[in-house]
């Protein structure tokens, strides 16, 4: 099996810090978590921005501060921001932080000042190819918004990881590909276990991984409970792990994560007993194909 790819999602854009003291919610903290993350061996850190206040926010400038600060540490770990944002927002506000990087005329990326090893813009987004209900809410992607988010992260060399919430996502994300909206190499993202989306099973993890053409790389957020059984899977599967306090705020039942690190070192000390191998940042670009695009 090819390396472990470990993505944590650091904050996500409903829990608060009174479902969890730890959760990261400014700058600071979050450039803090993202290099504890990445020592904890996660070579992906998947990005939300939250106001002072703590609400959630799709503001550039936000994204900005944070990935500056990230890079600032000496953090190489792959910057992926979020386009979905949160339920209610604008798709004007949920592709800004994507427009952080930007093309020039001759075929070169840029988005601010190289800080540590690495300039601090994005390098993935995620995109979200479909609608679905989202607890008591609705996740609203209409054909036409997912068309253009793909074609806005295209534009700025952006690599998507197409996020999906039930099957049907799947055909969507294809018909995609075929469009040339997306590259062939774009990751699969299975978010299971929101309520409203597809339930985080053991059957419906396999169903998903059968739907996808032969060769696709793909990685499973399992939501609360399902978070580290669909892990464990996804190991002995040969797929690739997100976990982070936007999908579950716990360590065990009952017991808050200490941190985002926290739930990093368990999958790493997993993918050790079942002799499956964990990626760096550095690998992950390169079996990702987005080496020489920083």
């Amino acid at each position: 099996m090819e390396k472990l790819i470990i993505t944590c999602a650091l904050t996500g854009a409903e829990a608060t810090k009174q479902d969890n003291p730890n959760l990261p919610v400014t700058p600071e903290e979050i450039a803090k978590a993202a290099l504890e993350v990445r020592q904890a061996g996660a070579s992906i850190v998947h990005l939300h921005a939250r106001n002072e206040d703590g609400s959630p926010t799709q503001d550039k400038t936000v994204y900005a501060e944070i990935m500056r600060r990230i890079r600032e540490t000496g953090n190489d770990i792959i910057l992926q921001v979020s386009t979905g944002g949160a339920v209610g927002m604008t798709p004007e506000e949920r592709i800004q932080p994507v427009t952080l990087r930007s093309k020039a005329s001759d075929g070169s990326f840029s988005g601010g000042q190289a800080t540590g090893l690495l300039p601090p813009y994005p390098e993935m987004a995620s995109l979200t190819t479909g609608t679905v209900n989202f607890g008591n809410g609705v996740f609203l992607n209409t054909p036409s918004d997912i068309e253009r988010f793909a074609r806005v992260i295209q534009e700025h060399g952006v690599l998507p990881e197409l996020e999906i919430f039930d099957a049907g996502m799947i055909r969507n994300a294809l018909e995609l590909r075929k469009k040339g909206l997306v590259p062939d190499n774009a990751p699969f993202d299975f978010v299971m276990g929101v309520a409203g989306g597809i339930p985080g099973t053991p059957r419906e993890l396999l169903f998903l991984v059968e739907s996808l053409p032969e060769g696709a790389r793909w990685s499973v957020a399992g939501i609360g409970r399902a978070q580290l059984p669909l892990a464990t899977m996804a190991i002995l599967l040969g797929g690739h792990v997100r976990v982070g306090f936007e999908d579950n705020v716990y360590y065990a039942k009952g017991v808050l994560a200490e941190s985002n690190a926290q739930l990093v070192a368990r999958i790493v000390r997993l993918a050790k007993e079942l002799g499956r191998a964990v990626a760096a940042p550095d690998e992950a670009r390169h079996m990702l194909g987005i080496i020489g695009k920083k």
